[in-house]
């Protein structure tokens, strides 16, 4: 449970700091664009979305992570459910995966 609130916390830090993307449209843009440094997408997230969002994120070479679900991912962020957020911070994006390995 401690970790999970350590990586909760620090999403929440990266959001204030701007370095958060969430919904599945805008966050696939950022991995076209290189700029996603990590993606978080929720276990509850559709089939569909799944499949799209780690497809890119292959494809890309963009590194992602599966957390439990879209109500913790939500909010982490402040914001209602949310299936997949990217973060484009590299000092963030390498702190969460620490905190979520």
């Amino acid at each position: 449970m401690k970790q999970q609130q350590q990586w909760t916390s620090l999403l929440g830090l990266a959001n204030r700091a701007r370095k958060v993307i969430s919904g599945e449209e805008l966050v696939i843009k950022e991995v076209r664009l290189k700029r996603a440094k990590l993606v978080l997408l929720s276990q509850d997230a559709s089939a569909n979305t799944m499949k799209k969002v780690t497809d890119k994120c292959k494809f890309y070479q963009v590194p992602f992570m599966i957390v439990e679900n879209r109500y913790q991912l939500g909010q982490a962020i402040g914001k209602e459910a949310r299936v997949v957020v990217a973060i484009n911070d590299a000092g963030f994006a390498a702190k969460l995966k620490t905190l979520l390995d």
